[in-house]
């Protein structure tokens, strides 16, 4: 892969990266629940959610899922209701009694980790697009291996710093602003918005243009 290819895959990744879908919505809302403390174990799970639903793509799975309807589906309503799940917990969670979306109270960061693992993995339209986006960046000329594990690290490592950058400003947010009924609010508002995800996912079609 020449200098040239590398820059526009990763420039494309990145555009792509920044638009939030359902895991940022996800990693926004913990981390404007749970403050600083989210943004490690948050962007840990997000992490190892893209290389299992990258993995997966490159064994063949993004291909199954895009040619199977029942099998997508299975994906799709899982992350659904998972998304819609943890959008009711936050919603209904109250900053001065502790936090309900985190289940595991004696380790709420390894909590927040296996969500975001669980959110970002069980995404099928993660699986199916990457199977769909790197084959457009590969040069014939070169072997295929090589290329992929270059686009690949490229990926995760920009989905990364960009989890991390989300969870960083949100968990800021959520530290400036002290008041118990502010933090309720915000709450509920990052509660709709993983409710919202999780229906946005329910009507997910299997043409690709929601981006993951």
């Amino acid at each position: 892969m020449n200098l040239e290819t590398w820059f526009a895959f990763a420039l494309t990744a990145m555009v792509i990266l920044v638009i939030p879908g359902p895991t940022i919505i996800f990693v926004v809302s913990q981390a404007i629940s749970h403050g600083g403390r989210s943004v490690m174990p948050l962007t840990a799970g997000v992490f190892l959610g893209d290389f299992v639903a990258m993995t997966f793509s490159l064994l063949g799975l993004g291909a199954i899922l895009s040619a199977s309807a029942v099998l997508f589906s299975i994906f799709k309503w899982i992350g659904a209701f998972y998304l819609i799940y943890l959008g009711v917990r936050l919603w209904r969670s109250n900053p001065g009694r502790g936090y309900p979306a985190l289940p595991d109270k004696a380790n709420p960061e390894r909590s927040l980790f296996q969500n975001a693992f669980i959110v970002t993995a069980l995404n099928p339209k993660s699986i199916a697009f990457f199977v769909a986006f790197f084959p457009q960046f590969i040069t014939p000329e070169a072997p295929a291996i090589s290329q992929l594990f270059i686009m690949g690290t490229t990926f995760l490592l920009l989905g990364t710093i960009n989890a991390a950058l989300y969870a960083i400003f949100a968990g800021k947010l959520r530290e400036t602003l002290k008041n118990n009924t502010v933090h309720k609010r915000l709450n509920r508002c990052g509660g709709g918005a993983l409710i919202g995800a999780g229906l946005l996912t329910a009507a997910m079609q299997r043409d690709l243009k929601i981006l993951p």
